[in-house]
């Protein structure tokens, strides 16, 4: 229960601090052609989990629990993203290339394709 606890919390925080990240360079831009705000939450949430992870790696700074709130919690409501980054990078790291290039492929396709048939889905029921 407390493993719980500690995700939603973190998600809560990493939620409300993606709404504002995104809104702020969203309106900063000045755009409503690109998703710049989306593009910032990602690209600074691949930064942090990878920052975050080489410290826990390599100088064992985060317990479990910690790791819970701040990857899959905070970090997993900032953007999942993130995580879909250092996972791939890690097959990679891994020698496990063709795995890295699958999950990258699985990912993208698969996930464009999910939007797709869900738009698609909701079309249909409701036309």
């Amino acid at each position: 229960m407390t493993n719980i606890l500690l995700v939603g919390i973190g998600g809560f925080i990493g939620s409300v601090l993606r709404y504002t990240v995104s809104g702020y360079v969203q309106q900063a831009a000045k755009s409503v052609g690109f998703p710049y705000g989306t593009l910032a939450v990602n690209v600074i949430g691949c930064f942090v989990i990878g920052f975050l992870s080489q410290i826990a790696e390599t100088r064992g700074m985060f317990t479990s629990e910690s790791r819970l709130f701040v990857f899959v919690g905070i970090l997993g409501g900032f953007t999942t993203f993130s995580t879909f980054g250092n996972e791939t990078l890690n097959l990679a790291r891994d020698s496990q290339v063709m795995g890295a290039l699958a999950n990258i492929g699985a990912n993208v396709f698969i996930g464009l394709l999910a939007v797709w048939l869900g738009r698609t889905f909701s079309f249909l029921i409701w036309k």
